[in-house]
């Protein structure tokens, strides 16, 4: 199948978490929520390696991890550009020579499920390109954003809210980059890139434990899956 790469990105400064540090850095369960993140891909075994995408004032401090905590399928430990694109960009030019596949993630999503990362995967395998999601929840309205008024109520059945990883075959997701960049095209994910290229994107459902650690009131929740539920893949 060629090797497997894992892109974690991690360079966001996270001003909705209201605090002094950077939410990838903060303290779960005695370790750094980015640790987790990396231990999680790190005994993967189908995992070739792991390249972490972080602010360039942390490449130092993350270096350190590396070290600290044997994560050795970690290749590369890179300072990221102005907008997370830029970022997994540069994450994609690090990949070694014979990756086929490719995995982004978010640095702050520590308790994706083994099983649908590789289901996720085969499905990339199988038509190119593949995210987790989640059906969403709640009634959703779309609202004027000047005047707060109601404009339309979508049918919440079409609607799923998009994790990751998302998985691609390495050619696709270059070539969506460099057609980005020459378009100077800015996307809300990975995803949002490889459709403009007409490519079939499809959707692989995960759970609704696979949170992204974003504001203050994640932070209990996620100590709560720590130990009650994700706790045995931590190891």
């Amino acid at each position: 199948m060629g090797k497997l790469g894992v892109i974690i990105v991690a360079a966001g400064k996270g001003s909705r978490m209201g605090t002094a540090e950077s939410k990838q850095y903060l303290q779960l369960g005695q370790k750094p929520i980015l640790v987790h993140t990396l231990q999680l891909f790190q005994n993967i075994h189908e995992v070739d390696e792991i390249i972490l995408v972080v602010g360039a004032h942390d490449v130092n401090r993350c270096n350190g991890y590396v070290t600290s905590y044997e994560l050795t399928k970690v290749t590369s430990v890179l300072a990221g550009g102005a907008e997370r694109q830029d970022s997994v960009r540069q994450g994609l030019q690090a990949l070694q020579e014979g990756t086929h596949w490719v995995l982004v993630h978010d640095g702050v999503r520590p308790f994706v499920k083994k099983e649908h990362m590789f289901e996720c995967l085969a499905k990339a395998q199988e038509i190119g390109a593949a995210v987790l999601a989640v059906p969403v929840k709640d009634t959703i309205k779309v609202v004027d954003a000047a005047d707060k008024r109601i404009q339309s109520t979508p049918d919440r059945r079409s609607l799923w809210a998009i994790q990751t990883p998302q998985a691609f075959r390495l050619s696709l997701l270059q070539e969506a980059h460099e057609k980005a960049q020459q378009d100077e095209f800015m996307g809300t994910d990975d995803a949002s890139l490889v459709e403009r290229l007409g490519a079939a994107v499809h959707v692989v459902e995960g759970d609704y434990y696979n949170i992204k650690i974003t504001t203050p009131e994640d932070l209990p929740w996620a100590e709560w899956i720590l130990h009650n539920v994700r706790g045995e893949e931590r190891t």
